[in-house]
């Protein structure tokens, strides 16, 4: 009876209730379908604020177009960095269940250290502060009236709101993918071929939350006023809470298996103290006790659907990354320094995911544009759609029905064509598909610069350089570039999504995954530096800086989509040189 029992148990995971998780009733496409509705609400939530807060800084808080594009890249930036933190926790400490609740909890409540509760929200503070003119800089009306920056305890209390919602958004970044994923038995090819279908129906839930974020939701704002929109997006956050708890008895949660930070940093010590201590070759026996556990399928547990790593025998350390292997001696300077050849090979299949994390970082740099220069050029020309204006901030609406309707294509058609002609379980590889995105945003970057000469063209022949009138141009044009660069994300971040969960150790999924978010957060960062950088190079000899002036006009965003265009070219070539003598986790299983 005991044994029939053991063999209806997912061995590693758990209930809500941190009961074993039980096959038949736990896991499945049921359970990872609440995670798709709750990404819905959430990206809702987060982008209906970030879409027009570059308006909302610039005309609501007076800040400069360029003070207004680098606020809103920091606090992306710093919203998906923090993703971290929620998969560092959730693979050491607690489950993506429980990382999930507290990161949703935060981004809707937070209390202040009083004795007592005061409600305090991150989206709250923004809806009181839009709503309240005395919690905003006074009104202007240039040049009879000058604008005031927001500024002391108002900037306070304006960047408080942010960073409270950023530090909620990272939290869930970091554990609602990865939970989602962990549904499925990768054991089976039938599980692997639904996590793949997951991962590519993620991305087109969150372009669902895109969509209503920058339509129906900025509409809102711009007609009814900001805080209807961050009222909103307060509701969105708090209808996703019941949803995802309405899916607990249908959830398998992993077990957390202790910080994946220290087995990383156990291996790299041993492994330099080792190399300069060690001089006798009967020391360099390497600990056999456990092997790499890598899963493998055999045709019962595919039968029975377990997750269960397969048991091999004892195998010696792979030769790459060798330097690593010197971790492994039979008697080690301390024994908190004894490492096995799992947890060796493990560290070694983190450092070689990291150069593919670090070759995505310029394809978000190119990303952070869509929320902020093109925003900018988007209002200096004509935004009607017959009688209908079209808010500026809308136009991401493009790329996000691209991808709402080539998502479905990609895992219903092109992937069961590929895996026909490739004769592959995947068809197209993780890495094929990053590829791709990386090139798409070259060709986007291409099609800007060649946009924004068209539109100063048109702003010198009609004489409104220094005009506030609308342009003679439809804002038609400047969805182009985010039709390319809205595929390149449905490639890139499906692909890197699954990528990082796949092939990393089961023990730090979580924080592997929350990698393709910081590498968008990276993105951010990197495009204010380069913008920084490029402002102070080309500020010399009495000439105005590329991306500085009265009006956008009055830039040169054409070379600086050019600049941005070369750096994509040459990271696509660095991307090569690294995805290709890359050996996937099965295939260095096999050897």
């Amino acid at each position: 009876m005991e044994e029939a029992q053991q063999l209806t148990r997912w061995e590693g995971y758990v209930d809500w209730r941190n009961r074993p998780a039980l096959k038949g009733r736990h896991g499945g496409m049921l359970a990872a379908s609440f995670v798709l509705v709750v990404e819905i609400l959430e990206n809702l939530a987060y982008l209906a604020n970030a879409s027009n807060l570059v308006l909302y800084l610039s005309e609501n808080m007076h800040l400069s177009p360029s003070k207004s594009a680098n606020n809103v890249t920091i606090f992306m930036g710093t919203a998906f960095l923090l993703a971290l933190p929620g998969g560092f926790l959730s693979d050491a400490f607690l489950t993506t269940y429980h990382i999930y609740l507290i990161s949703a909890v935060v981004e809707f409540l937070v209390h202040e250290p009083r004795g007592w509760f005061i409600v305090r929200n991150g989206l709250i503070i923004l809806t009181v502060q839009a709503r309240s003119a005395s919690l905003r800089p006074p009104e202007c009306n240039p040049p009879n009236i000058p604008c005031q920056e927001v500024d002391g305890g108002k900037a306070a209390m304006l960047f408080l709101g942010l960073y409270l919602v950023a530090l909620g958004v990272g939290g869930i970044k970091g554990s609602l993918p990865p939970h989602g994923a962990e549904q499925f038995n990768e054991a089976s090819p039938q599980g692997r071929k639904q996590r793949s279908t997951f991962f590519n129906y993620f991305v087109f839930c969150l372009s669902c939350g895109a969509l209503i974020a920058v339509t129906l939701v900025v509409w809102i704002e711009d007609n009814k006023g900001w805080e209807w929109g961050f009222g909103i997006s307060t509701i969105a956050i708090l209808l996703s809470i019941p949803i995802f708890l309405a899916g607990s008895s249908f959830y398998r949660n992993k077990i957390p298996s202790g910080s994946p930070l220290t087995t990383i940093c156990k291996v790299l010590v041993a492994a330099l103290i080792n190399a300069c201590t060690c001089k006798s070759p009967s020391n360099a026996i390497v600990n056999m006790s456990t092997s790499p556990s890598y899963p493998a399928e055999t045709g019962k547990e595919a039968e029975e659907g377990t997750d269960k790593a397969t048991e091999f025998n004892p195998q010696p350390p792979t030769e790459s990354l060798k330097f690593l292997n010197r971790a492994l001696v039979n008697k080690p300077v301390h024994p908190v320094l004894e490492c096995t050849v799992q947890q060796v090979e493990e560290v070694k299949i983190v450092i070689k995911i990291l150069p593919i994390f670090g070759c995505t970082i310029m394809l978000n740099c190119c990303l952070a544009q869509l929320s902020t220069f093109s925003v900018q050029q988007a209002a200096t020309m004509n935004t009607k759609v017959r009688s209908m204006k079209v808010p500026p901030a809308s136009l991401p609406v493009f790329p996000v029905l691209f991808i709402m309707i080539l998502a479905p294509v990609y895992d219903h058609v092109i992937i069961p064509f590929a895996r026909k002609v490739t004769k592959s379980e995947m068809g197209i590889t993780h890495l094929q598909r990053i590829g791709i995105g990386l090139v798409l945003s070259i060709i986007a970057m291409a099609v800007a610069a060649l946009v924004e000469i068209k539109r100063k063209r048109v702003a010198t022949d009609s004489g409104l350089l220094d005009s506030a009138s609308p342009l003679p141009i439809t804002f038609f044009w400047i969805a182009l570039q985010y039709l390319f660069l809205g595929s390149a994300d449905l490639f890139t971040l499906a692909g890197l999504l699954e990528f990082f969960f796949t092939e990393a150790p089961t023990s730090m999924r979580s924080l592997a995954t929350s990698l393709s978010f910081a590498s968008l957060a990276m993105g951010y960062y990197l495009s204010t530096v380069i913008v920084s950088i490029v402002n102070d190079v080309t500020d010399h000899s009495g000439n105005k800086p590329w991306l500085s002036g009265s009006t956008i006009n009055h830039y040169h965003l054409e070379k600086f989509y050019w600049l941005l265009c070369v750096l994509s070219a040459l990271n696509f070539l660095h991307y090569l040189f690294w995805a290709i003598p890359y050996k996937y986790r099965s295939t260095r299983a096999n050897e």
